[in-house]
């Protein structure tokens, strides 16, 4: 067991006795977090970004740490989010494990990682150790909250349960609580994980590691993240290689897809800690904004206190369909806020927002602009 530190990270501790939605408590707890741009004199040019699941808080290349972020082609001076005009902060989750406190790291009454003894994890508490993260840093309010997939739901969260924190709003890809596939296939990733006898519990270590588990989870994953015109216009049916003969092993792997997503779940795989990732993937299906409204999430959209909003959703996004964002702008337009709500075509489904800038940039650049 290992925390993945991100170097460059800075960190805010959370008050010792952070209590959590679902009756946990954190002591000793930290979040992880990275700033570009400068804060000026009103302290009131903030946009803060919330992740999905898996980045840490590295979201550009900036002075104390160059290595390219995991949006570095939207983020930086002249870019779309221009941070020669914005302060821009990134949050690592809480429950993560590149640098915030989740299962991977150590428990202090132990002295051991807290493993399943972590307590359980909701978007809510994302939200809320984010809100304190943010007023420790002395903001009072930020100018934009940005926030994709699960980002998206971790900012309604923090909307809703800290109205007065942001006035304008950025949502892409992302929902108001999960349908029934993307539950299914979280489901399935965590099943996968919890079958191989090396996950042992929680109790595995970097010898006795849950390598199969993780890797058939990170290639579900990778396939939803996609769209089949993706795919199809990708790999077609190439074969891995030119002579088109077959492996010499049984079942083994032929098509070039079948090596794209084994290269990929490898990278992943000894860079997310597994606990970590059932914790998160958990905390997206048991969200749901409209919980305090009989289940109406359109109430708890009416709600929210948001000057503006750009909201984003991409026709091929089959893990967070169109209808999700399409409920999302109508609950805001609902609350008297001025909503725009944009319809993409991109063929990169649910991941387009990271590789397609081009379709992503300059919307989110006139967005900001207008603020």
């Amino acid at each position: 067991m290992r925390e993945f530190i991100p170097p460059a990270s800075r960190f805010i501790h959370l008050p010792n006795d952070f209590t959590m939605k679902r009756g946990g408590k954190l002591y000793g707890a930290r979040i992880a977090y990275e700033t570009i741009g400068q804060l000026d004199s009103k302290r009131e040019n903030t946009i803060l970004i919330l992740t999905g699941l898996s980045p840490d808080a590295h979201v550009a290349s900036h002075l104390n740490d160059m290595t390219h972020g995991w949006w570095e082609g939207m983020l930086g001076p002249g870019k779309p989010i221009d941070t020669n005009r914005w302060f821009v902060i990134c949050v690592n989750s809480l429950g993560s494990c590149k640098g915030s406190t989740g299962p991977a790291s150590i428990d202090p009454t132990t002295g051991k990682p807290y493993r399943l003894n972590f307590p359980e994890l909701s978007i809510e508490d994302i939200a809320d150790a984010t809100a304190y993260m943010v007023h420790s840093l002395g903001i009072e309010q930020l100018a934009c909250v940005i926030g994709a997939s699960m980002g998206g739901m971790s900012a309604l969260a923090l909307l809703s349960r800290h109205p007065a924190l942001a006035r304008n709003h950025i949502n892409i890809s992302s929902a108001t609580h999960s349908l029934p596939f993307s539950i299914a296939i979280r489901s399935l990733q965590r099943e996968l994980i919890c079958i191989d006898p090396n996950w042992n519990q929680g109790q595995y270590n970097a010898e006795c590691y849950p390598v199969h588990g993780m890797t058939a989870a990170r290639k579900l994953g990778l396939i939803t993240y996609r769209s089949a015109i993706e795919w199809e216009t990708r790999f077609s049916r190439k074969y891995t290689d030119s002579t088109f003969q077959k492996t010499n092993k049984l079942f083994g792997r032929e098509f070039e897809i079948e090596s794209y997503l084994e290269y990929h779940a490898q990278r992943f795989l000894h860079h997310f800690d597994p606990n970590s990732y059932l914790y998160l993937s958990q905390s997206m299906d048991w969200f749901d904004l409209g919980e305090s409204y009989g289940g109406y999430s359109e109430k708890a959209l009416k709600e929210l206190c948001i000057e503006k909003s750009l909201v984003i959703g991409v026709e091929t996004d089959i893990l967070f369909p169109l209808k999700q964002q399409y409920q999302i702008s109508e609950g805001l337009k609902s609350g008297g806020g001025k909503v725009q709500f944009l319809v993409l075509k991109s063929p990169k489904g649910h991941d387009a927002f990271l590789v397609d800038i081009d379709s992503f940039g300059p919307p989110i650049r006139q967005f900001l602009l207008s603020l």
